[in-house]
């Protein structure tokens, strides 16, 4: 045991020699001052709180791997509990002389008020990707898990020297990541919505879907709403029905008197075969009401957003936006989709770390003699990022209406893939590419400009000998 002698009381440090036995030993003399400023630069009391929806449970490790007194409730509701907490945080700093650091689990939303309490509360408070902690479940024998445990095991984290915490994002970038996935979410219900009605059209009314291109254009959905069943549109006067095309397509007459006769014949058919109802049509009305109230607020959303960045014009986290909008492949949304989730661009240093956060990796199997040939990509990261980068890839290797390869170099590419691999893999080593292009064009702060393969090793090599000279 070591005794340090401190301004007003004697502290014991058990915990120093864990911390020692790694380092060339410093003999107790005139260098004890210089040792102990060292320590305990590296020193810290660990504060793990595993974080739920209502009430969350703390726990404060020493040093040493032990912990102060036992893990405490916090209830997000009473201010008391909270101010109790941060009571307790505060004596354990005085009672062992050592600043408190704070870690959190990400869990979704839970923990970002309680992020933002301590925070100002003057804490240093991070954030521990949930990956992490589930790594070190089983760091007992027994089998335990419940929030008191969960506590200490994120306290005991906090202590390993090589922690990697997540950087918490902008206001601006938190703003346009609720925004862009709340966006995703809307769509992905509005489409749940359209095969629920084209399921009731296939029955009711099976021909009908042939007519237009798409069976939730306005055209469309406005003779749906209006007749829905194939009698009403034979019983509908014909001048009734061209009027209502003419009055929500953009076509002429011509195109309202072909679509009129098509669904005419498509109602004389459905006579024969289709089988309804009454639900049928109540569902159907109800689907078309439920979308359209969908694009209402899809528009709002996209409103949302173009308000936030045309107000941040002028801002680094606004640059990086336009400088992906100008990859061919990338508009506005997913740009903005794209920059919300990567949130701060300085948190990567190489792209196989983006390409790792956007869950595009290899889930390698491999142990022993055993290696796995049906290796797949991990799906670890940002859901919404797979789908932009995806639909990116897919923008790239299409043509134009023309013909010509809207990215002659990534189609090229593709093309050459698809030639020993299936399909969706090369369409993977797309992505890996449109991943690589947005990590360059965020860290050399240019706009994108499709060269050739040896055009781009010729100014690798320029830039090399530049260096070099």
């Amino acid at each position: 045991m070591i005794r340090l002698v401190g301004s007003l009381r004697l502290y014991p440090y058990n915990m120093l020699g864990c911390v020692l036995i790694r380092w060339k030993w410093i003999p107790i003399g005139k260098e004890l001052s210089l040792m102990s400023n060292f320590i305990f630069e590296n020193l810290f009391l660990s504060v793990g709180i595993d974080v739920g929806a209502d009430f969350s449970w703390m726990s404060i490790a020493l040093p040493n791997h032990t912990f102060v007194g036992k893990p405490f409730k916090i209830l997000h509701s009473d201010l008391n509990s909270l101010a109790h907490a941060v009571s307790k945080i505060k004596e354990a700093e005085e009672l062992y002389s050592l600043e408190s650091r704070i870690f959190l689990e990400s869990t979704g939303i839970y923990h970002y008020p309680l992020f933002c309490y301590l925070r100002d509360k003057g804490f240093c408070v991070s954030i521990i990707n949930p990956i992490i902690t589930k790594s070190s479940t089983n760091m007992n024998i027994r089998k335990v898990h419940n929030d008191r445990f969960d506590s200490k095991k994120a306290a005991l984290i906090g202590l390993k020297p090589d922690l990697k915490v997540s950087l918490i994002p902008s206001d601006l970038a938190l703003n346009l990541r609720n925004l862009s996935r709340e966006y995703y979410d809307l769509m992905d219900n509005r489409s749940s919505y359209v095969n629920k009605l084209q399921g009731e059209l296939r029955m009711v009314f099976p021909q009908y879907l042939n007519i237009f291109s798409k069976v939730t254009t306005n055209t469309s959905l406005t003779l749906l709403e209006k007749y829905t069943s194939p009698d009403a549109f034979l019983q509908a006067s014909k001048d009734e029905i061209i009027n209502s095309i003419r009055s929500t397509a953009r076509f002429g007459l011509t195109y309202a008197f072909t679509k009129y006769d098509a669904i005419v014949q498509a109602a004389t058919d459905a006579s024969v075969f289709g089988s309804s109802v009454s639900s049928n049509f109540k569902r159907i009305r109800l689907y078309i009401r439920f979308i359209r109230q969908y694009d209402v607020e899809v528009s709002s959303l996209l409103d949302d957003m173009h308000q936030l960045v045309n107000a941040n014009e002028g801002t680094d986290f606004v640059k990086q936006i336009r400088l992906i909008e100008s990859f061919k492949g990338a508009g506005f949304l997913s740009a903005v989709s794209l920059m919300g989730e990567i949130g701060n661009f300085s948190a990567f240093n190489t792209p196989k770390q983006l390409f790792a956060y956007f869950g595009l990796d290899p889930a390698v199997r491999q142990s022993g003699k055993f290696e796995g040939t049906k290796i797949s990509m991990s799906k670890r990261g940002s859901r919404i990022a797979r789908r932009v980068i995806h639909t990116m890839a897919l923008i790239s290797i299409s043509k134009n209406k023309d013909g010509s390869a809207k990215n002659p170099v990534l189609r090229e590419y593709y093309l050459q893939k698809c030639v020993s691999k299936p399909k969706k893999v090369a369409l993977g080593a797309i992505m890996h590419k449109v991943c690589n292009i947005i990590f360059a064009i965020l860290r050399d702060e240019k706009s994108f400009e499709i060269i050739t393969p040896e055009e781009h090793q010729n100014n690798y090599l320029k830039a090399k000998c530049d260096v070099a000279a």
